[in-house]
């Protein structure tokens, strides 16, 4: 395997070679001390409401994914959640606040979505059938998913102007799902009110006041119908953009220990039909602004609701379905890593992708099931990268972007490194903090000494390392055949495809001497886990 590796580098270097643009540096990872922390089940998917007539852009990219729809039978779709050995699943989207429950004193008939042109969105009502959700919940209970359910937060009001709605939320017929939903023993993880209702809204907006109150309410529902339960359902809000002024002061009317989550959406690509989103994708300076959002969130939270953890509750990079042949392709894998190291850095305990089948940007393709580049993306991550986020520095090159966290289920770290460049060949000596912070104390005791700690800068064990060869595992990322919207990736040098049996493939790791500098080729990505490094902040 360390032979066919070795030529695989050989190969996908050669570009750098001949672009005689190598560039050698270090990164500087700090495992003293804990820089954030993740949710153990940080990587999460949305399924939609959409039916197969959403289109966008003379495209109609969902078919027959939605929640009403989604064919729970498809044995690739079991297997793919399956191998997260617990995917945290959001059930929600736009058309979640038209949702109705067929339970209980419902007076409206219950209907499927239809097109019509004054109707939010383009779309009527729907309505959620009981045996559908009963299916439902035999599947999440089949494939062991983590469920969060997106409640109607506009039921019962009324529009006043434009985009504003106003008046009580209505819950009677939350109120009935919920008793129907806990008399049959599903469990749901969290209940989430309303869906981009925050802020001007996206379709529909309300108050962040009258929202508080509506939430208070929600509290006491929930509190009431979980009474004497040992698992009670957290609850979540408001699943909209970030808009400070708005968001402080739900915090402010709801109060004290009402909202477990703050959730907010992100698409910081723009629209899915924008011809420069590769470009933006590639671009660090455009990847950078979101910790902007992320950074406001979080020091709002400290501020105003201390009690609450921040959750990104949407993500597709573009929006209106996301980019035809971008999306779910290769090259999104940058921008989707990029982010799930960004969010966690800014104490983001979970990260919600749009989403797991449906649209353009779906983990998985929406008629084949087949899963897309971004699906490994993110299952390496749920499998190598821990809770605990740890420091990581480079100045290397802007283009080359790190994040470190202890590594999941074992000692050790895990890396990740980015590289967005198209030409520059980074060649990385990886650096253990305490060992950097040892040679520069004991400098001026002995030079001998510090040329020794100097030479153990080189590997990640840190003080305590023999002088025996130890290993580290490398996952190399990049697009079968050089091509960055290829639907298919390859790790180590061998493109990842479902088995004959429709099992997920096995990732496999390549074992390097730990003491060897870390080649990033251009346009490649790379998780690198260190057995042996010594974190106190990991134990």
């Amino acid at each position: 395997m360390e032979l066919c590796f070795g030529w695989f580098l050989l190969v996908a270097s050669i570009p750098a070679i001949f672009a005689q643009d190598i560039s050698h540096g270090s990164i500087v990872v700090d495992g003293t001390m804990t820089v954030a922390q993740t949710d153990d089940n940080f990587v999460c998917a949305t399924i939609d409401w959409w039916p197969y007539d959403k289109c966008n852009y003379d495209q109609c990219p969902w078919h027959h994914t939605s929640v009403m729809n989604l064919n729970l039978s498809h044995p690739f779709l079991a297997k793919a959640i399956q191998a997260f050995n617990r995917l945290r699943i959001r059930v929600g989207g736009s058309l979640q606040d038209q949702v109705l429950y067929d339970v209980g004193n419902l007076k409206s008939p219950c209907h499927p979505f239809q097109k019509m042109k004054d109707g939010l969105f383009g779309f009527s009502k729907g309505c959620l059938h009981m045996e559908r959700w009963d299916e439902l919940n035999r599947f999440f209970k089949e494939t062991s998913a983590m469920v969060t359910f997106g409640l109607n937060a506009l039921h019962g009001r009324h529009k006043i102007k434009r985009s504003l709605w106003g008046g009580d939320w209505d819950s009677s017929n939350a109120q009935d799902f919920m008793k129907y939903t806990i008399s049959k023993g599903y469990q749901i993880d969290s209940w989430e009110f309303g869906n981009e209702l925050s802020g001007n809204g996206i379709g529909a907006h309300v108050h962040a006041d009258q929202y508080g109150k509506d939430l208070v309410n929600l509290r006491k529902i929930i509190n009431e119908l979980y009474k004497g339960s040992q698992s009670k359902p957290s609850l979540i809000a408001p699943g909209g953009f970030y808009d400070e002024e708005w968001f402080v002061k739900l915090l402010q009317t709801s109060g004290f220990g009402v909202i477990d989550v703050m959730s907010h959406h992100m698409y910081n690509l723009g629209a899915g039909v924008d011809p420069k989103l590769v470009s933006k994708i590639l671009n660090p300076d455009h990847l950078n602004k979101a910790a902007y959002t992320f950074g406001n969130l979080t020091h709002i939270i400290r501020r105003h609701g201390p009690w609450t953890s921040a959750w990104v509750g949407e993500s597709g990079g573009a929006y209106n379905s996301g980019g035809a042949h971008v999306s779910n392709t290769f090259v999104n894998s940058f921008w989707y890593l990029d982010q799930l190291g960004m969010a966690s850095k800014y104490h983001t305990k979970v990260y919600c992708r749009q989403t797991l089948i449906g649209g353009n940007y779906g983990l998985l393709n929406a008629t084949t099931f087949v899963p897309n580049p971004d699906y490994y993306s993110g299952l390496l991550w749920h499998r190598l990268m821990g809770k605990v986020v740890l420091n990581v520095e480079s100045h290397a090159s802007p283009f080359l972007r790190s994040y470190a966290h202890c590594s999941k289920g074992r000692a050790g770290v895990t890396l990740l490194v980015i590289n967005l460049s198209n030409q520059t060949n980074f060649i990385m000596n990886a650096q253990n903090s305490i060992n950097l912070k040892l040679a520069a104390n004991e400098q001026n005791i002995s030079r001998d000494s510090f040329t020794h700690n100097l030479k153990k800068t080189f590997s990640w064990v840190g003080t305590k390392a023999s002088d025996d060869a130890l290993l580290r595992e490398e996952y190399h990322l990049t697009p079968k055949d050089g091509y960055l919207r290829s639907q298919t990736m390859v790790l180590n040098g061998i493109p990842l495809e479902l088995t004959s049996t429709g099992d997920i493939p096995s990732l496999n790791p390549v074992r390097v001497n730990v003491k060897s500098p870390i080649t990033i080729s251009p346009l490649s990505i790379a998780f690198i886990v260190f057995p042996n490094f010594e974190a106190p902040a990991c134990r």
